[in-house]
């Protein structure tokens, strides 16, 4: 009947559509398409209240109905409900399959819907920041943060809360913090002081030739490559390791004294076997390291920028952050997060390891125990 209704509306027998579909309705009340068709024909004739109560109805039978969920957007659109229109756009979008997939109609589409959608989030979002101008006004550091990530979900401006997901040792009830402030670490200004010295023994590796720097990544034979496909074995991301698992490098060290004499005045995280970490690492021109998580957040991840010869970014979680030449952050690497370098020449910044600090000196020492014994009985023979 769905098809002797659609060929009466081909003839412009809009009302003989209507009907028939009703009949239809009538005899399988619980069928959705037959809403969703008679949605279509009363759109055709201008009942836009009619069809919205069809698609309503045929989602009441399936809520994630995908064509009649995008419809209602539609619908609403036209009725200049723009607002709640942008809403059901984006529980449509949620569910949509990849663009690619649908047919070119549909296609157009899901790209008006995602722009509307997204003048509506950035609409959403100013009118929030106004609102609450005030009580923004007396947040700072991690609090300001954190507030405004959540305006930036309500307004659907961000759609993902970023957890952190550790590969090794997940230490529970840790906050999930993207970028720690720097009264944390009342050592930054030393590093960053340091910066030229540590700069100036780069600089003398990259004339040479960067000797001793190989491809960060390295996956034995067999090893599941996921993300990190185009980058195995690739000199595109490569790094010169001072510490590493926390063995010291000999060679490197004694290319780099000053900066071991640097690092070795700082916390670096301890964890025998594991760390400290310590590294030069180089990013090739317009090369991106893909979205991943860390081994624990027992530890977090500092940078220092050296050599930045153009325009380059870092993300964690919601938070995209600009390297600037001799400042430092701290960072949680076990929420996801990437690095690109879209100059024309090799960006390159050190990178270590140190203790959460939010761990107690009890908790460090017994992370440390945790990771030792459960490497040990892992590579020991099975009684």
């Amino acid at each position: 009947m769905i098809s002797s209704a659609v060929a009466a509306l081909k003839r412009g027998d809009g009302q003989g559509a209507q009907s028939q579909l009703l009949e239809a309705e009538r005899r399988h009340p619980r069928d959705a398409n037959i809403k969703l068709n008679l949605a279509m024909v009363r759109r055709t004739l201008g009942d836009l209240p009619g069809a919205l109560e069809a698609l309503n109805g045929a989602l009441a039978i399936e809520p994630y109905f995908f064509v009649a969920l995008i419809s209602k957007g539609a619908i609403l659109e036209q009725m200049g409900r723009i607002r709640q229109a942008s809403q059901v756009y984006s529980d449509s979008l949620r569910i949509a399959p990849p663009i690619e997939q649908t047919p070119p109609a549909l296609q157009e589409q899901l790209r008006k819907a995602q722009a509307l959608v997204e003048g509506q989030s950035s609409l959403l979002r100013e009118h929030l920041h106004e609102r609450l101008g005030d009580l923004l006004g007396k947040a700072s550091g991690e609090s300001l943060g954190r507030v405004n990530e959540c305006v930036d979900l309500m307004a659907g401006a961000q759609r993902k809360v970023y957890h952190s997901e550790s590969i090794q040792l997940q230490v529970p009830r840790l906050p999930a913090i993207p970028f720690f402030e720097r009264e944390y670490f009342p050592w930054l200004p030393t590093l960053e002081a340091a910066t030229e010295v540590i700069r100036g023994e780069l600089l003398a590796l990259l004339e040479e030739g960067m000797p001793g720097f190989a491809p960060y990544i390295q996956y034995a034979p067999g090893t599941p490559e996921n993300q990190f496909a185009e980058l195995n074995h690739n000199s595109r991301w490569s790094s010169l390791w001072l510490w590493k698992d926390g063995v010291p490098q000999e060679e490197p060290m004694a290319r780099c004294p000053q900066t071991t004499a640097v690092l070795a005045e700082l916390p670096l995280a301890d964890q025998p076997g594991f760390a400290p970490t310590a590294l030069f690492s180089a990013l090739a021109p317009h090369t991106r390291i893909p979205p991943h998580t860390g081994s624990t957040n027992s530890r977090l991840l500092v940078h220092l920028p050296l050599v930045l010869p153009g325009p380059a970014g870092f993300r964690v979680g919601n938070e995209t952050r600009t390297w600037r030449i001799g400042e430092a952050w701290a960072f949680d690497d076990t929420i996801e997060h990437e690095a690109w370098n879209d100059a024309d020449e090799t960006r390159v910044i050190l990178i270590f390891d140190i203790w959460n600090p939010l761990l107690s000196a009890e908790e460090r020492d017994l992370v440390s125990a945790l990771l030792r014994e459960h490497r040990d009985w892992l590579y020991s023979q099975s009684p």
